[in-house]
């Protein structure tokens, strides 16, 4: 899976003159008196001097609040130290900055839907959501949840609760009943809004079913407020326990300034959920200050978000990439939201968006992007996409063959930045950079203010070898806890407990000689046939080039005191698994990784079961073909399909 020597783009000498980060590395030098004359150099020192580094991001970034006199308390420890404890701020005022009759939010329900709010209307619909919650008596630190698609009800719900220091908890209405019990159960929210069903597919969802088994299933919550989607409200409201419409919600209140209560740094914004698949979802506590100034960071010193630029992401509400998109407000960007299938209208709904609203910076996942070439779609031919700088991959690895195909069948001039960190940092451990060249299958660099390294079994950095991934000092958006975790404990068995005050993500990467990454799967996902580690994702790059095969996934059997390779495979409606096909399939694995890569055996399935964000289990598979049992199926799109995987006879020989 390594890169070439050559990058595959590099940016313009003029894209790199108007970039933020060229802007802030210049008010770095001048700062530090000190020449940064590469990226590199700019990261070592923001790693080497945090302090320093995020004190001058918040500067540069223009964060509304009072900063404080301290940057950094560090104790030593990692989970101790305390970034800008003085300080004083509120994230949705800095989200909401903006007051003018440009777009703030656009909105595309896939073909059915199609709306737009200016900055004025965003914070009217803010204004009023706020009274309404303030007139409930929402306080400082009680939970708000959204059971809702990615909307722009769902943001303004978001801003009103975290402009009062309230508490901000969703996933997305695909989650079943148990699913969503599951996680705003433990967190115990007051109020709960969701739609009055959705779109997918062309067809209306009802979920007013599912909604009543909620309802019931959560004692703590006072209200829920339905926001119309379907156009059902009121038929919906009237059937489900607790419920009134929006409009019933906020009918009284008229617009006027929003007040914005400044909270402590740490003070606790969101509420997102681990995948659950081994157990309870934690509930994961990320605050005002972190997020904002991470998000900040990726935003403008990687990304190269401006104002007045267009960023969209593919993503729901149940995964942290909704959180990362919604920040974009911050720096003054136009927020492209979709709901629904990205392969409505045979693929096109997406790139007709783009076009549409001349999208400069259009974020997806690795698997969206796999499953445009299994259909040879050619955004580049059909679509004008003359403002697109930028395209974000993540979810997990992009596969080499895929950053070809996007130069080749996107745009030849973009920074394609596959990006990789997670729901418990939310945001970006390695990412992308529109200064640095791109080398197929990397991510370009390491996060500024981000002390990453690769470690051995033996707890050494290395470079050029695989390992654990793992940050050695403190960064803003660590998680401020987990919710009902008292002691801790949790938080440091989930992160702390391989290696002594560093941080393990449990990600297998290696760091390249450019200085940028790969990253091989999640560490608990990796093979070991004959003692030998082998990341997932070095597999599934190979078998992504079959079009026969429409998706894989692949695992570890326990099998005569070692471990095998067991390749499963859902094939493409006509294919058959032909000896043939097995052949080459097996000699390309063999070539382009190596003989211990190639799968012991290679079965059909008809399904590969994934967690609603659209991330395949690899654990929970291990677990069927062992016969040992799926603690949360709940945390599952598509539960049914696990039983493929259980007591095939193919794997007791």
């Amino acid at each position: 899976m390594h890169a070439t020597d050559n990058p595959i783009w590099q940016p313009s000498a003029a894209r790199l003159a108007a970039t933020h980060l060229t802007a802030f590395s210049k008010l770095a030098e001048t700062l530090d008196n000190q020449h940064y004359p590469d990226y590199h150099s700019l990261w070592q020192a923001s790693v080497s001097r945090p302090e320093r580094f995020w004190s001058q991001l918040w500067d540069y970034a223009g964060v509304i609040g009072d900063k404080g006199s301290i940057a950094l308390e560090d104790y030593g420890q990692m989970r101790e130290a305390r970034f800008f404890p003085q300080s004083q701020l509120n994230y949705a005022e800095n989200l909401l900055r903006r007051r003018d009759d440009a777009l703030a939010l656009v909105f595309w329900g896939e073909d059915k839907v199609q709306r737009e709010l200016t900055w004025w209307e965003l914070s009217d619909l803010v204004s009023r959501l706020q009274q309404a919650m303030l007139a409930h008596g929402i306080n400082k630190g009680d939970r708000v949840a959204g059971y809702m698609p990615n909307m722009p009800e769902t943001i303004a719900a978001m801003l009103a609760a975290a402009s009062l220091g309230a508490v901000w908890t969703s996933c997305s209405p695909d989650f079943g009943t148990d699913g969503a019990i599951d996680r705003f159960g433990q967190t115990a929210p007051r109020l709960l809004f969701c739609p009055d069903g959705y779109w997918y597919n062309g067809k209306p969802v009802d979920i007013r079913e599912k909604m009543q088994i909620i309802a019931a299933g959560l004692p703590s919550v006072e209200k829920v407020i339905v926001v119309p989607y379907l156009e059902r409200a009121d038929e919906f409201a009237a059937n489900v326990p607790k419920a009134i419409t929006l409009d019933q919600f906020i009918d009284t209140f008229v617009a006027s300034e929003i007040l914005f209560r400044r909270v402590e740094f740490n003070h606790p914004l969101f509420i997102l959920y681990s995948s659950g698949t081994t157990g309870k979802p934690k509930c994961i506590v990320h605050g005002h200050g972190g997020t904002l100034l991470q998000h900040q960071k990726e935003h403008q010193l990687h990304a190269d978000i401006h104002s007045g630029d267009r960023l969209f992401y593919f993503t729901t509400c149940g995964w942290m990439m909704w959180n990362w998109l919604v920040s974009g407000l911050a720096s003054g960007a136009t927020l492209m939201l979709f709901d629904g299938s990205p392969f409505a209208k045979n693929g096109h709904i997406l790139w007709q968006y783009a076009q549409a609203y001349r999208c400069t910076h259009f974020g997806t996942s690795a698997k969206y992007i796999d499953g445009l070439r299994k259909i040879d779609l050619q955004p580049r031919r059909d679509y004008d996409l003359g403002c697109l700088r930028a395209v974000f991959s993540t979810g997990s690895p992009l596969v080499a063959e895929s950053f070809d195909w996007v130069y080749e069948a996107i745009k030849s001039d973009i920074n394609l930045a596959s990006i990789s960190g997670g729901t418990d940092i939310v945001s970006c451990f390695a990412l992308g950079c529109a200064n640095l060249p791109v080398y197929r299958g990397e991510l370009q660099c390491r996060g500024l203010g981000m002390a990453v390294e690769i470690r051995d079994d033996h707890g050494k950095a290395v470079t050029g070898e695989k390992g654990e991934l793992v940050c050695t000092k403190p960064f803003p958006s660590m998680p401020v806890g987990f919710w009902g975790d008292a002691d801790g404990e949790k938080y440091r068995k989930a992160y702390f407990a391989r290696f002594d005050n560093i941080w393990c993500h449990g990600d297998y990467a290696e760091l390249t000689t450019h200085d940028g990454m790969v990253i091989y799967g999640r560490s608990d996902a990796v093979l070991n046939p004959g003692g030998v580690r082998i990341g997932t994702a070095e597999i599934y790059r190979q078998v992504e080039a079959f079009d026969d095969i429409l998706e894989s996934i692949v695992v570890g059997q326990r099998w005569q005191d070692d471990e095998r390779v067991i390749l499963f495979v859902k094939l493409r409606d006509g294919s058959v698994l032909s000896d043939e096909l097995t052949r080459r399939l097996k000699d390309k694995i063999k070539n382009g990784a190596s003989p211990r890569h190639v799968p012991a055996k290679i079965i059909v399935v008809t399904d590969i079961p994934k967690t609603i964000s659209g991330k395949i289990v690899e654990l929970a598979v291990k677990n069927m073909i062992h016969g040992e049992p799926v603690n949360n199926l709940t945390a599952l799109a598509n539960p049914d399909a696990l039983k493929l995987f259980a007591n095939l006879p193919e794997l007791e020989s």
